[in-house]
């Protein structure tokens, strides 16, 4: 009988995406007979503005047998219990999206109903006094969750602010470690099986040729293998997402870092401010329709507080998604699968559910179209339910009321068609409070409602369960919640003594 197994597999490109499939596939086939190649040059750069992540990071250097102090210390890593959006309901308001939940469920009925309840009845409270994460967050504190928690008050997550080069190094190391072969060069030519279009080999400037059964382009916008080799095209969702370049700057820290990413509205999109231990990473997201590159600048560099380190860096980039994520014998994984905008820190996200689908879905040289079509409509579902969240956040936006606050980027925002996906998921919630759950959703029932609550996006009506119930007799309960959360968070240490402790080296004493 025939061996079809897949022996050989090539990864074109390192960087962030590169280096986490390598570790990643090598740790999950270890012992078999999968031979892993990554082909970069060390004269190409990488974008690696990737800087903030989401819980689900951890888990995944975790099943490498890396531990979170471990990473910390190897990427100059702080931590992140959210997201601090800045001026994006309407000028002076801010909110977190943090990483837990919020209240607890009584009686079946999700909490949100009962805050709804309770402010009907005249006593309107902010729902982040009722999240451990968000709390810790706006006061600057740190702790790790409790493994055994008492109850839903005390469940939340973190993530980690780090240095994407940094951790692009410690994914090399780990996956060469464990048997992956790296070659520098640069890719001169992608040779196609005549009789099916399939990726064969690769001819390198050095002279040689890397033979593959499976390939796995990690190449960036350029997409070598799966756009230029193959042309898969590419789905636009400008229409959607105004924004279309950043510029991304590094610059001096100031003061102690903040345990959350700082996004904050501009003019004609958004500027982010990441801390990490030993810099601070800052950028601008634009939209090129209604604001000049120089202009964006002078916007980003009048922003930051402190030194800049090199001179800010402009990347374009065309959101969307390659119609095509596995075409033929080609797998896209990273900015060669496509690009969503790094407003809920994303990007690496979706690498690791990328690898996920790789291992789940791992085909034989038969390539079956099963296997095929699953991890597309998988990533195709994937990315437009991201989508979904992000055009949430531009199109809730309120700046029009606050005197002075709009532009035409803010407005157009507004007047942006929903895609239906998205359109019944704000119905439903607007008139029943009900979360609408998709197949191979990224984002939970409490991001959304961190979201829907940040944007003043509240439902109509409550839960009809709740209404046997006076409003005035949820005042102590729910007073109760905050104070217990107040209580751990006054207890907490600050986010900086948490580093200092863990993740800092001990100064050398003096001889």
């Amino acid at each position: 009988m025939q061996d079809k197994r897949i022996r050989k597999l090539v990864i074109v490109g390192g960087g962030t995406a590169g280096w986490m499939a390598a570790a990643a596939l090598r740790r999950h086939f270890q012992g078999g007979p999968l031979e892993i190649t990554l082909v970069e040059s060390s004269e190409i750069g990488t974008i690696g503005v990737g800087e903030a992540t989401i819980p689900t990071i951890r888990g995944f250097y975790q099943q490498l047998g890396l531990s979170d102090i471990e990473v910390m210390r190897a990427t100059q890593a702080t931590c992140k219990l959210g997201i601090r959006f800045d001026g994006w309901l309407r000028e002076g308001h801010a909110f977190i999206h943090p990483f837990g939940l919020f209240g607890q469920d009584l009686r079946g009925v999700p909490f949100h109903h009962y805050w709804r309840k309770l402010a009907q009845g005249g006593e309107p409270t902010n729902i982040q006094d009722y999240s451990l994460g968000a709390s810790l967050a706006a006061a600057g504190k740190f702790m790790a969750p409790p493994r055994n928690p008492a109850n839903s008050l005390s469940i939340f997550d973190w993530a980690l602010h780090l240095d994407a080069g940094l951790f692009a190094q410690l994914m090399r190391r780990v996956a060469e470690d464990n048997g992956v072969r790296r070659i520098d060069a640069r890719i001169t030519k992608v040779n196609l099986r005549p009789e099916d279009g399939f990726v064969a080999s690769l001819d390198l400037d050095t002279g040689a040729t890397v033979e593959g059964d499976l390939f796995i382009d990690c190449s960036g916008f350029r997409g070598l293998l799966i756009e230029e080799a193959l042309q898969t095209g590419y789905e636009s969702w400008s229409d959607l997402l105004f924004c279309d370049r950043a510029f991304a700057v590094q610059s001096e820290g100031v003061g102690d870092p903040a345990p959350y990413t700082e996004v904050k509205a501009q003019s004609a999109g958004w500027r982010w401010r990441i801390p990490l231990q030993h810099r601070y990473g800052n950028g601008y997201v634009f939209s090129s329709r209604h604001i000049s590159d120089e202009d964006a600048l002078a916007e980003l560099k009048a922003a930051v507080p402190d030194r800049l380190l090199h001179a800010p860096r402009l990347i374009r980039f065309n959101p969307g998604r390659r119609k095509q994520a596995w075409n033929r014998n080609v797998i896209a994984l990273g900015l060669s699968s496509g690009f969503l905008e790094p407003l809920e820190s994303t990007s690496i996200a979706l690498i690791e559910t990328g690898v996920e689908k790789i291992k789940a879905l791992f085909p034989d040289k038969d390539f079956a179209p099963e296997l095929v079509d699953e991890f597309n409509d998988w990533s195709r579902r994937e990315m437009e339910r991201v989508r979904d969240f992000i055009i949430l956040h531009y199109w809730a936006n309120q700046r029009s009321r606050g005197e002075g606050s709009d532009t035409a980027f803010w407005r157009d925002c507004n007047a942006v068609t929903l895609p239906d996906s998205l359109r019944r998921k704000v119905e439903l919630f607007r008139q029943r409070g009900h979360f609408v759950r998709y197949r191979w959703e990224m984002f939970q029932p409490a991001s959304w409602m961190a979201i829907y609550a940040g944007f003043e996006l509240l439902p109509e009506m409550v839960d009809p369960a709740l209404d046997g119930i006076d409003a005035q007799a949820l005042s102590a309960p729910l007073a109760e919640m905050r104070k217990a959360i107040a209580e751990v968070v006054a207890s907490a240490p600050p986010h900086a003594a948490f580093l200092d402790q863990y993740c800092r080296p001990a100064p050398v004493a003096a001889q």
